[in-house]
């Protein structure tokens, strides 16, 4: 697998792979965190905009799309029921997925991002079973509840290495 910084260009191509994620979180118990539009357009362009959105590409097809921030995210100011694992600077990675087509692309991104920083920070919405479990899986440790914009609550969770 190939990672590479997104491009306008690939916006059709991400929206097929959102998509596809949609629908499995649907058919997987997970109705509710992404909806039927999420993410939106404006979050995927500000990624370009920003460098910070990332495709995974196998033979040349895009497979996978997640935005890898590195720097303070305001949301994960505010922690409760636990506290992070450190207070060192760290990245974080969102709107990670897939479009089912291959396996391997949680591990491929978390790798990448790893190879950036040795803290790496990551949320997920309560019915999100399959993430939770990929999270864990691996080697991320459960800190506490974070409070996204819209207050909605996630699990968040941290991973030291290095």
């Amino acid at each position: 697998m190939n990672i590479r910084n997104s491009v306008p260009a690939d916006l059709p191509e991400i929206q097929r792979v959102y998509s596809a994620a949609r629908a499995f979180m649907k058919a997987t118990g997970n109705p509710n965190q992404w909806g039927d539009t999420s993410p939106e357009t404006r979050l995927i362009l500000g990624d370009f905009e920003n460098g910070t959105g990332y495709v995974v590409e196998e033979e040349g097809k895009i497979v996978g799309a997640f935005a890898f921030i590195l720097g303070e995210d305001p949301t994960y100011n505010y922690i409760e029921d636990g506290q992070w694992l450190n207070d060192e600077p760290y990245g974080t990675i969102h709107r990670i997925a897939s479009d089912g087509s291959v396996r391997g692309i949680f591990e491929e991104a978390l790798a990448f991002c790893s190879a950036r920083t040795k803290n790496v920070r990551i949320d997920t919405h309560h019915d999100n079973r399959v993430m939770q479990h990929k999270i864990l899986k691996n080697g991320f440790t459960r800190c506490g509840i974070i409070y996204i914009a819209d207050g909605s609550a996630r699990i968040a969770y941290q991973k030291v290495t290095g």
